[in-house]
């Protein structure tokens, strides 16, 4: 079972990278706010994949210890700490030197890249796990 898990866990990972790498560079087209220096290609994948990762891990754990709840509970904890995690990107100090005008659009573009590891986990699942 771990070895779906992970398997999972690394595709969704890196499926939410690439969406996080996609969406950055539409929201820099539309918005020309650049932060490319505090949330960069590198820290995109590396995030995506510790989330993917994290929940590979979760995911075999809680089937291992609550058997037919497992993944309920998972999927709750999952989603839970999705929208905790928004208040790291709400809570970020800026650099000074960033454009004022810009400041403002920060949340914008990274608040979603938080929610795609568990939307890339939720929609693989089944390729990868069949009850």
């Amino acid at each position: 079972m771990f070895k779906k898990a992970l398997s999972l866990g690394i595709v969704s990972g890196l499926l939410a990278g690439v969406a996080g790498i996609i969406y950055a560079r539409v929201y820099y087209s539309v918005n020309e706010a650049d932060f490319s220096k505090i949330v960069g290609t590198i820290k995109i994948i590396a995030a995506s994949l510790f989330g993917g990762v994290l929940a590979a891990v979760g995911f075999t754990l809680l089937n291992k210890w609550l058997k037919d709840k497992g993944e309920i509970v998972f999927n709750f904890i999952f989603t839970i700490i999705s929208f905790v995690s928004l208040l790291a990107p709400i809570a970020y100090k800026l650099p000074l030197t960033m454009d004022p005008s810009d400041v403002a659009l920060f949340p914008g573009m990274v608040i979603p890249m938080h929610f795609f590891p568990a939307l890339g986990w939720y929609t693989l699942k089944p390729l990868f796990i069949k009850k």
